[in-house]
């Protein structure tokens, strides 16, 4: 991972499907201090627990065949709104002024989940995107991979 420049009060969003973060530097661009602004869980539960139907059937246009219609995938689901109440929330802080520069480290598919999701505001002050899972790490630990040469 290259070097990152994160401006002082920029901040850094980390997230995966089921929980993120938004960091703040509150140190200078060259010797960064990122502190935890919030913290966001899903709500989402395992997929045994979204639903237990089984698929739909439907039958065929001639005939009586019938065959199955394809299952929902629910902990998809729950991702995508998580992705997209989070790109409201960053929304809300660009319109206030808030968020200047971004720095968006996610897993793949959340990062691909974002970039749909997030409104023009917010793209226009998206600096960098970073396609890894860190929040599993300590915030300390996260600044050291970011800022480390």
């Amino acid at each position: 991972m290259r070097k990152l420049s994160i401006p002082a009060g920029g901040h850094v969003l980390v997230c995966d499907g089921g929980k993120a973060l938004l960091l703040e530097n509150a140190g200078s661009k060259v010797l960064p201090n990122l502190k935890t602004l919030w913290v966001s869980h899903s709500e989402s539960r395992p997929s045994r627990e979204l639903g237990t139907d089984r698929p739909g059937r439907s039958f065929e246009s001639t005939g009586a065949r019938r065959s199955a219609m394809e299952e929902t995938d629910l902990q998809d689901q729950a991702e995508e709104n998580f992705a997209r109440a989070l790109a409201e929330r960053l929304d809300g802080l660009a319109a206030q002024g808030d968020l200047t520069s971004l720095v968006v480290v996610a897993a793949p598919r959340m990062l691909a989940d974002l970039r749909r999701f997030f409104p023009p505001r917010v793209r226009g002050v998206v600096s960098e995107e970073i396609d890894k899972d860190l929040t599993h790490l300590p915030v300390r630990e996260i600044e050291q991979r970011l800022t480390a040469q």
